[in-house]
C-alpha cells in the first residue's frame, strides 16, 4: 500500500505526482525515494542509470519498494538510441530498418521482444515509438529514428509497435506530437519551426497519429516545435490549441499526454524550466518529462513549487493539476493489471532477423566476400543528442569477430579522406558513413577514397539518400550494433 509523508497536502503531491525526474547513479538516491514517499509517481531512466540487466531489476525493485506503483520510464527506441544497451549497442534495429523491410507483423514482434526484456527489469513506460514522418531528408534529429518518409507506412508500423510493446505490458509513448519530421533544427538545441499549412500537417504528420491512438497508445508525447498553421505563438508543449483541441477534442485522444524534455532549449531558453512546466500542464499536458540533463532532488522542488504557487496565483487552475495527476495515477493502474503476453518467436533472434532483412545491398562492381582483414574507415559525423555518445556504432567490432586482425580508425573533417588512405595502407577500405547527403566533407571523403582505391566498400548506416557507390554498396538503415552485424556477414560471407 502507497503512503505519503505525513503533512503533505494533497496540491503538493499532485504536483509531484506529475513531474518524471531523472537522477545520476545506479541506485536510487535517498532524496529521490523520499519523494516517492511524498507523492512522485514516475522516474526516468537513462543510459547512466544501467549497467546490466541484473543491476536494473534491482534498481526498479529498490523504487517499488517506496512506491509499489510507480511508473518507471525509458528512453528506450531500439536501434541507435538505447538505453539498456547504451555502451554495447542495440540487439534491435530501430525504426527505419523496420520501415525498410515493412513487414507489419515483424515490427510487432520487435516491439514485444524489447518490451518483454524491459518488463523483466522492472521497467514499465517506454518513451516510444516515434511516428515522425521523416519527411526533411536534412532532418538532424529524427533520421533513422523514423519508420520513414511515406504517412502511411510510418501509421501502420506506429500501430504495430504500440501493440507490440503493451502486449508485453509495458505502455508506449508515441512521440513528438505533432510531429518532428519536417524539421531542420534540433529541439534538443533551439526552437524548430514547421511552416507546413494545415491539410499538409493533417493528411501527413497526423495520420501515425491517429494510428498509434486507434490501436490504445497508452501515452503521447508532445514536441517542442512551433507549427503557425496549428498555433502562430507557442510551441506545441505550451499550445492549448495543440494539446487540448487539436490532440484531446479532434482527435479523440483520452490518455496521459507527457512533455518532452522539459529542459530541452526549445523550451528552457525562451520559458524557464519553470514557467514552461506550468504552461504545459495548464495547455493540457499531464506529466512533464525532465532529468535527461537535469537530475536532481533541487530541480524537483524547484518545479513542484512553480506548479503549486501558480494554482494559487490562478495561473493554472488546480482542477487542472489535479486531473493531470490522477491521468499518471491511472496508467500506473494499467500497467499493475497489464497480463504481459509471451513472444511467439521464442528462442529466435528477432533483432538480427530484422536487421538483416533491412539490409539492402546493391553490387556496383563483381564482388567477392574478404577473406583477408580489411582496414574500416569510419567517416564519423556528430550524432544528435537523442543518442548517446557512449554507444559505438558501425561495423568493426563485428568484423573482427569474423576476420580478425581487421583494423579501425574513425576520420572527420576536410582531410578524411587522405588521413584514411593513409592509414589504411594496402588493406581493403570499407568506408562507413552515416547519412552522406547531409554532410559535404564525407562525400568528398568517398570520392578521394573511391577515387584512389575504386574497390573500396562502401556502407551507409544512415539514410540512404545518396546514390549507391563503390565496389559493393550496403544500406544498413541505421547504426545500431545489430545492423552492423548484419552488414558485417555480408561482408565476410558468413
Amino acid at each position: 500500500m502507497t503512503t505519503f509523508a505525513s503533512g503533505t497536502d494533497t496540491l503538493t503531491r499532485d504536483a509531484l505526482t506529475v513531474l518524471q525526474p531523472g537522477f545520476t547513479g545506479t541506485t536510487a538516491p535517498d532524496w529521490l525515494l523520499r519523494r516517492l514517499g511524498e507523492g512522485l509517481a514516475s522516474v526516468g531512466l537513462f543510459g547512466r542509470n544501467i549497467a546490466s540487466p541484473e543491476q536494473l531489476a534491482a534498481l526498479t525493485a529498490q523504487l517499488r519498494a517506496e512506491r509499489d506503483d510507480v511508473l518507471v520510464a525509458i528512453d528506450e527506441e531500439g536501434g541507435d538510441v538505447t538505453r539498456l544497451e547504451v555502451r554495447t549497442g542495440s540487439s534491435f534495429p530501430g525504426n527505419h530498418a523496420l520501415g525498410a523491410v515493412d513487414d507489419v507483423e515483424l515490427t510487432r514482434q520487435v516491439a514485444l521482444e524489447l518490451g518483454r526484456r524491459l518488463a523483466a527489469c522492472g521497467v514499465n513506460f517506454n518513451w516510444a515509438p516515434s511516428a515522425d514522418v521523416n519527411s526533411d531528408p536534412a532532418n538532424p534529429v529524427i533520421g533513422v529514428r523514423s519508420f520513414g518518409a511515406d504517412q502511411d507506412l510510418v501509421a501502420r508500423h506506429t500501430a504495430a509497435y504500440v501493440t507490440g510493446l503493451q502486449a508485453a505490458g509495458v505502455a508506449a509513448c508515441t512521440k513528438h506530437f505533432p510531429g518532428h519530421g519536417d524539421t531542420a533544427v534540433d529541439s534538443h538545441l533551439a526552437l524548430p519551426r514547421i511552416d507546413a499549412p494545415a491539410d499538409v500537417l493533417n493528411a501527413r504528420e497526423l495520420a501515425p497519429f491517429r494510428a498509434a491512438i486507434a490501436a490504445g497508445s497508452r501515452a503521447v508525447m508532445s514536441a517542442h516545435i512551433l507549427v503557425p498553421a496549428l498555433d502562430p505563438a507557442r510551441p506545441a508543449t505550451l499550445s492549448p490549441d495543440i494539446l487540448t483541441g487539436l490532440l484531446r477534442t479532434e482527435l479523440g485522444y483520452d490518455g496521459l499526454i507527457v512533455t518532452d524534455g522539459i529542459e530541452m532549449r526549445a523550451v528552457s531558453a525562451t520559458y524557464g524550466i519553470e514557467h514552461g512546466s506550468v504552461l504545459a500542464l495548464a495547455a493540457g499536458a499531464d506529466a512533464i518529462c525532465v532529468g535527461g540533463g537535469l537530475s536532481d532532488e533541487e530541480t524537483v522542488r524547484r518545479l513542484r513549487d512553480a506548479l503549486v504557487a501558480a494554482v494559487r496565483s490562478g495561473e493554472l487552475p488546480e482542477e487542472r493539476l489535479a486531473e493531470a495527476a490522477e491521468r499518471v495515477r491511472a496508467l500506473a493502474r494499467w500497467t499493475r493489471a497489464a497480463q504481459p503476453a509471451h513472444p511467439d518467436h521464442a528462442g529466435t533472434d528477432i533483432g538480427l532477423v530484422a536487421a538483416r532483412r533491412a539490409l539492402h545491398v546493391t553490387r556496383v562492381d563483381s564482388f567477392a566476400p574478404l577473406v583477408t582483414a580489411p582496414f574500416v574507415a569510419s567517416l564519423t559525423p556528430m550524432v544528435n543528442i537523442a543518442v548517446s555518445t557512449e554507444t559505438p556504432w558501425g561495423i568493426a567490432a563485428e568484423l573482427t569477430r569474423l576476420l580478425p586482425g581487421t583494423e579501425t580508425g574513425s576520420f572527420t573533417g576536410e582531410h578524411a579522406g587522405e588521413e584514411a588512405l593513409a592509414a589504411a595502407g594496402e588493406r581493403r577500405i570499407v568506408a562507413v558513413v552515416r547519412d552522406e547527403h547531409r554532410h559535404e566533407w564525407m562525400g568528398r571523403a568517398l570520392d578521394t577514397l573511391l577515387k584512389a582505391r575504386p574497390d573500396t566498400i562502401v556502407v551507409e548506416m544512415g539514410v540512404p539518400q545518396a546514390t549507391p557507390r563503390g565496389a559493393l554498396h550496403i544500406a544498413t538503415h541505421g547504426a545500431a550494433r545489430v545492423c552492423g552485424r548484419a552488414a558485417a556477414e555480408v561482408l565476410a560471407g558468413a
